[in-house]
């Protein structure tokens, strides 16, 4: 039976179903292409009692982020965001900072930077060993409400817990948010950011549903996310970020600000404090389906050639929805060499050097990441000197002129 992991109700309603994939971080070797993939279906839900929209438990967060091939520093944007956010930061010399889910190093280096003792909890090895690399303390292990307890007695208790990007990624809500409250001192501060599901159901975003995110906040889920946990939503910030994102500010104890407020009211004009709101999407997502795929047909038609521009999680939900194999994109590139080489869990999709784009110079470049659509339109301006255009799938297929 299909339970809430906040609220333990029974009433779930489907929200978009995407069909089955494999998990979307698993990219393959060449020596993997002959053999089965497991996958897992893609069924966004949302709980009529609660309202927090969730997929199903079906793979842990031990099998996805033991080893992991997303590196936070090859986003020079984001790196950039991670040194604002730790310059705007009061931070007394003897502070202290943990970042939960710390990757590579991409946030807390800021920190190092500015002599201030801190401490990230990765649970990828692979990619924490980066971030020793760039002098940042890291703890390999997942946040539990002991391993919060530990670090607290090992360290003393935080200034200021981060936690970007991670909120969504774990199932147990209340027990990593317990984590976060054994972490932070009495009168500190925790710092999430998560995306926002205002605008993934505004602005079609449909490709950020994939295994690692068990589930998916509005404001108004987040407040009670937190609350089981022990932690009390004081402020909020609306970001950019990833298409659209929450920073939400929470502390042991304190009122909501009036910020708090209009985003709740925003969230209750646009139908998501009610189901009513999600009854459109999978309409909505299956239109985008077919944009793209007729584009992806007309070009090979004419004997146009189109290639893909990164290989994040989100783009292998969009390829494995709509079916895409290497007849309609020959392959995509990725800046992370840990994925070069490999191919696109499900479709098979080769994933090349970025140079391999300036030798081939295709017709159209597929661009994957397209909540990074600045940053790579300025780098990929290149394209436009053989006649390539840029495609952006997500909210809606536009090509660049």
């Amino acid at each position: 039976m299909r339970t809430c992991r906040l609220c333990g109700s029974t009433a779930l309603a489907s929200v978009v179903d995407l069909g089955a994939t494999p998990p979307c971080e698993l990219f393959l070797t060449a020596d993997q292409l002959d053999l089965p993939e497991q996958t897992y279906p893609l069924h966004l839900r949302v709980c009529t009692d609660c309202l927090l929209a969730q997929l199903p438990p079906l793979i842990t967060p031990e099998e996805t982020f033991t080893e992991y091939a997303y590196f936070s520093s090859y986003s020079t944007s984001w790196v950039e965001h991670a040194r604002t956010f730790v310059a705007g930061l009061d931070l007394r010399p003897e502070a202290f900072v943990v970042e939960v889910a710390s990757n590579d190093g991409y946030l807390l280096q800021h920190v190092v930077e500015r002599g201030v003792r801190c401490l990230g909890i990765e649970p990828s090895a692979n990619v924490g060993a980066a971030a020793g690399d760039k002098g940042v303390p890291t703890l390999t292990a997942f946040l539990t409400p002991e391993t919060g307890r530990a670090v607290r007695e090992e360290h003393g208790p935080a200034d200021v817990v981060v936690a970007n990007n991670v909120y969504a990624h774990i199932p147990d809500i209340t027990g990593f948010t317990e984590g976060l409250r054994a972490l932070v001192a009495d009168d500190g501060v925790v710092a999430i950011e998560v995306q926002h599901l205002l605008t993934l159901m505004e602005l079609n975003q449909y490709d950020t549903i994939y295994h690692e995110h068990f589930q998916y906040y509005t404001v108004a889920s987040a407040q009670r996310a937190l609350a089981s946990g022990g932690l009390t939503l004081v402020d909020v910030e609306l970001l950019p970020t990833h298409g659209g994102s929450i920073r939400l500010w929470a502390r042991p104890q304190g009122e909501p600000s009036a910020r708090v407020a209009d985003v709740l009211a925003r969230e209750k004009a646009a139908g998501l404090h009610e189901l009513s709101g999600y009854a459109d999407f999978a309409a909505r997502v299956a239109k985008v389906r077919r944009d793209l795929l007729r584009f992806l047909v007309d070009a090979a038609d004419a004997g146009k050639t189109v290639v893909g521009y990164g290989a994040p999680g989100k783009g292998n939900t969009l390829l494995n929805h709509c079916g895409i194999r290497p007849d309609l994109l020959a392959y995509t590139v990725d800046r992370n060499p840990y994925k070069h080489g490999r191919f696109t869990p499900g479709t098979r999709i080769p994933i090349l050097a970025p140079e391999a784009i300036g030798r081939d110079r295709p017709d159209y470049v597929l661009v994957l990441p397209w909540n990074l659509r600045a940053e790579l339109t300025e780098q990929l301006s290149y394209v436009r000197e053989w006649g390539g255009r840029l495609v952006f799938p997500i909210p809606e297929l536009e090509v660049d002129e």
